[in-house]
């Protein structure tokens, strides 16, 4: 089986390109069908609600967009460390669309290092996902004396993750699973390992806990 860490930093990039179009598919779609309707629809009373369903599916793949443009791409400037208000408004937007989902934040240090705030985001997102009937989300992480240790816990009554990211988290997936839903995991624990540390998990039917350690 071919080693993951030798994939092509192109070949993951293709792969975090594929979950970002995924992830995006469904507003922008929402959105296409809200103009087909409105076009065809002269009732003002549907009118209103076809530009209800536009704002709330051009707000939601904004969000995204800048969510993934953070927790994948370059953005957060041309310094080493990133306004910890930047990564909480990103995360607090996309909770905002999960009506049952409750946020507790507990980051204190103001700036954090870029890979740290890769690692925190994709974390809460991989959280988020798995309160699939709603819940809480804790986010907290610190930087002190050159290291950064970050801990996300999602807890709800029934919270799940794939087999297959889990696995990614921890590094030991294969390069034949590795795809457009696992790439996110493998990336920031390969940003992990690069920095000199480590992701764990500790999951129950209830509950899900992820922590990552970085020297950053």
């Amino acid at each position: 089986m071919p080693n993951p860490a030798d994939m092509p930093e192109t070949e993951l990039a293709s792969l975090l390109c594929s979950r970002l179009c995924h992830d995006l598919l469904s507003p922008i779609g929402a959105m296409n069908n809200g103009l087909e309707l409105l076009a065809d629809e002269s009732d003002p009373e549907m009118r209103a609600r076809c530009i209800e369903l536009l704002t709330d599916s051009a707000r939601a793949s904004a969000n995204k967009v800048k969510f993934f443009r953070l927790a994948f791409g370059a953005a957060g400037g041309f310094g080493d460390k990133v306004d910890v208000n930047e990564a909480r408004a990103l995360i607090e937007a996309l909770v905002a669309d999960k009506q049952r989902v409750t946020l507790a934040w507990h980051v204190p240090s103001p700036l954090l290092a870029k890979p740290a705030v890769k690692v925190l985001l994709n974390l809460a997102l991989i959280g988020l996902e798995g309160l699939v009937r709603g819940g809480d989300l804790v986010i907290g992480a610190e930087e002190q004396d050159g290291t950064c240790e970050i801990a996300v816990s999602a807890s709800g009554p029934k919270v799940v993750i794939d087999d297959t990211i889990a696995a990614a988290l921890g590094g030991n997936i294969g390069a034949g699973l590795l795809g457009p839903r696992t790439a996110p995991a493998y990336m920031i624990d390969r940003i992990a390992r690069n920095h000199g540390g480590e992701i764990q998990i500790a999951r129950s039917p209830e509950s899900l806990v992820i922590g990552a350690m970085l020297r950053v």
